[in-house]
This record gives structure tokens, C-alpha cells and sequence, in this order.
């Protein structure tokens, strides 16, 4: 049997410290970036169990859970709603290319079984099915399906949505690259993979980009774009679990299989990525 390793809480907790004192106003437990397809669901309840003892209701708790089967995706959420965590990010159901309708009835079956806020997640190029902004309209009728991650990064698709949903749902962008152009045309914010690594920066461009500052965003994401890419430049999180080992934050870049560490040759690309954002390593 391979030895997939076990969850370090050490770094974890040395992870959200760092997030508490960068101005990060929010974290997503257990996405694709916290390697939730390779942790078991027990592990993932003890995780997000952990971070919410340790940050005490100052910045928001967002479990993930995401399955390619309702009934799943159902049981997971009504487990995860006895921890105090402050709303759900369920990503499209994978694999199976459910219809636009089907993707309806999976949705409205996970916010029936909590009280909680859900956001939508729509990731086409892992999952293999795209949310259409009308199927998002429709689920925005109910009532705790509040905003969507939208990872296209695609400015029409941003306008869509402005345009077919009401005043009040949430509009985040999951794509780094195009991010600050995505909250100067609107958009309401960011779930990233940058501010793993650089989240005084992010939390920084977000409140400039959500003001409305477009010289003052685009100045720092000038600097973050290299990041935007590099992280990237493997599948996700390999890149930057490395990144934050390299800056000393966790103890080790092991991921479970089948994703693999770092080939070397990318490591002095993301070192010039960091290093380009203003970050010590």
C-alpha cells in the first residue's frame, strides 16, 4: 500500500495564522487547493473542525462539499452543517456531464438539507460541465443559494450574470488571471489560489478593484500576474504547496497520489514568480 501521509496540523494552523494577519477575509476549507479529492471525507470533517476552532468566527468558514453524486453531495452537507462553519462553495457535479436541468435538482437538493448560505462553482475545465447563466438565475431564486464562484474567466460570462441574476447574489471570480478586472467591471470578489501564497497582496488588490481604484488594482496585479500563472504551470495545488514550503510555512510539499511533487525544473520559475510579488523566501 502507498503511504499517503497524514494531515499536518502544525502547518495548517501556522497557514491560517497567516491568513488572519494579511487581511484574507475568508477561507475556503477543503477545495482544490486543500486536496479534498484525496482526503478522505472523515479527514476532511477533522479539518475544517480544526480551522473553525482555531479562528473563532473572525473571518468566515467555507466548507466544501462537492460531489459528482447528489445523494453525496447531500449526506456530506448535512454532516458538515453541525460545525459551525459560515456557508458551503459546492462545485458542479463531475465527471457524469449532468444537463442543465440536472445540475438544478442537484443544487436545490444540497440547499434544502441546510440552512446555511451556498455558493455555486462552476469550473468547467476540471469538471467537465459548464453552469450556464440562466441555469444560475434559476438557482438564484432559492433563497440560501446566495453567489457563485465563476472560474471561466470570462468577462461576457460575467455580464451575463450581472444581467440575469438579482441585485444581491454574490458574483466571485475563480480565476486569478483576469480577477481584478473582474471586480472593476463589477464582480463582488475573488476565491483564489494566489492568496494561499501572497495574501496581503490579494486582500489588498481586492479592496482597491472592489473600489473601483483601477490604477491602484492594476498596479499590484502587475506584480501577482507571473503568480497567477506559475501556480498553475502543474495542476493545482502542487504548485503552490511548494511555493509555501519554500517560503517556510509548511513542513513538507507531499501531496497524495496520484499527484506528484514538483518536477524541479519549475522550481526556480515560481521562485522568480515570488520574488516578483515582493515575497521572502
Amino acid at each position: 500500500m502507498v503511504d499517503q501521509g497524514t494531515v499536518d496540523y502544525d502547518s495548517l494552523k501556522r497557514l491560517v495564522d497567516f491568513h488572519l494577519v494579511n487581511g484574507t477575509q475568508g477561507l475556503v476549507i477543503m477545495g482544490t487547493t486543500g486536496e479534498a479529492a484525496t482526503i478522505s471525507f472523515a479527514e476532511q470533517m477533522q479539518v475544517i473542525s480544526a480551522v473553525c476552532k482555531q479562528v473563532q468566527g473572525r473571518i468566515a468558514v467555507i466548507a466544501g462539499n462537492g460531489a459528482n453524486a447528489t445523494a453525496e453531495a447531500v449526506e456530506r452537507t448535512k454532516a458538515l452543517s453541525a460545525l459551525p462553519i459560515d456557508g458551503f462553495l459546492t462545485v458542479t457535479p463531475f465527471y457524469n456531464k449532468p444537463m442543465q436541468k440536472g445540475m438544478v435538482l442537484h443544487f436545490n437538493a444540497v440547499a434544502a438539507v441546510t440552512d446555511k448560505p451556498v455558493l455555486l462553482y462552476n469550473v468547467p475545465g476540471r469538471t467537465g460541465v459548464d453552469l450556464l447563466p440562466e441555469t444560475v438565475a434559476e438557482l438564484a431564486k432559492t433563497s440560501n443559494i446566495v453567489g457563485i464562484k465563476e472560474a471561466t474567466g470570462s468577462m461576457t460570462r460575467l455580464t451575463e450574470l450581472q444581467q440575469l441574476c438579482p441585485a444581491g447574489f454574490m458574483l466571485l471570480s475563480g480565476d486569478d488571471a483576469s480577477a481584478a478586472e473582474f471586480m472593476l467591471k463589477g464582480g463582488h470578489g475573488v476565491i483564489s489560489v494566489t492568496t494561499n501564497v501572497a495574501p496581503k497582496q490579494m486582500a489588498l488588490l481586492c479592496q482597491a478593484a472592489c473600489n473601483g481604484d483601477a490604477a491602484g488594482a492594476e498596479a499590484i496585479d502587475t506584480t501577482l500576474q507571473a503568480l497567477h500563472h506559475d501556480l498553475f504551470i502543474e495542476a493545482n495545488p502542487i504548485p503552490a504547496k511548494w511555493a509555501l514550503h519554500r517560503m517556510g510555512l509548511i513542513k513538507s510539499d507531499q501531496v497524495r497520489l496520484p499527484l506528484t511533487q514538483l518536477e524541479p525544473i519549475h522550481g526556480s520559475i515560481i521562485e522568480q514568480a515570488l520574488t516578483q510579488a515582493g515575497i521572502e523566501f
